[in-house]
């Protein structure tokens, strides 16, 4: 289906590297080292909804890094009715930050896709989480010698869907447009961010999120080999 692509862009968090999963045991160690006396499971189901849509907001620069850290634990554990006081919420976003990179449960089939990439395309990633953050995921998931360049939103001073940090990863990698793919999971960053400056994607689509109509959508990773014609 796709020829002539010589580069790959992925995604990290929700694509390659299973961040709920991982999120989930950051928290739980959170609650069993401070005696947090509230239901993980209750938890994460209020969290996680609230946690997209404050990456949401701070994608579309509605809100600052220090509050999508500080807002998306406040309002999880105010709506669990388990009020904390404000030190105890900036203890716990500092921890969870801390023991995110030690849980690196990657997604199904990954690291077969990976292998089988290697090799026969350039593969890079683009992603809008932190530094710091992202490098530990990458070196302790053991990812790093998968991809040429990483881009992160902090250091290309612009958050996908923003057409800069597409065209910031494409001229880092020396890649072009023609010959560049990018494979993600969330719609409106990672799809129709590339497609706007003309990169050819594929949805990764694990929600029950409607899926367009020509949208070229895989469900588990290795789905992607026969697309590459592997």
């Amino acid at each position: 289906m796709f020829k002539n692509i010589k580069h790959i862009f992925f995604d990290l968090d929700h694509t390659l590297w299973d961040f709920d999963l991982n999120s989930k045991l950051a928290y739980q160690q959170i609650f069993q080292e401070h005696d947090v006396k509230l239901d993980l499971d209750a938890f994460i189901k209020v969290y996680e909804p609230l946690n997209l849509d404050f990456w949401r907001k701070f994608r579309e620069n509605l809100i600052t890094k220090e509050e999508l850290r500080y807002q998306r634990l406040k309002t999880a554990f105010d709506a669990c009715n388990y009020p904390l006081e404000d030190k105890h919420i900036d203890l716990f976003a500092d921890l969870y930050i801390q023991y995110l990179p030690n849980n690196n449960h990657l997604f199904p089939g990954c690291i077969d896709l990976l292998n089988s990439l290697k090799g026969k395309f350039e593969m890079h990633l683009i992603t809008n989480g932190f530094n710091g953050v992202q490098q530990n995921k990458i070196d302790k998931a053991g990812l790093n010698d998968y991809f040429n360049i990483v881009l992160t939103a902090e250091a290309a001073g612009y958050k996908k869907p923003a057409p800069q940090i597409f065209h910031q990863a494409i001229e880092m990698a020396g890649a072009s447009i023609e010959n560049s793919l990018m494979i993600g999971d969330s719609y409106a960053a990672d799809i129709l961010g590339a497609q706007q400056v003309g990169i050819k994607t594929i949805w990764f689509h694990t929600t029950n999120q409607p899926i367009p109509k020509n949208e070229i959508v895989v469900h588990d990773l290795l789905s992607i080999q026969p697309l590459l014609g592997l």
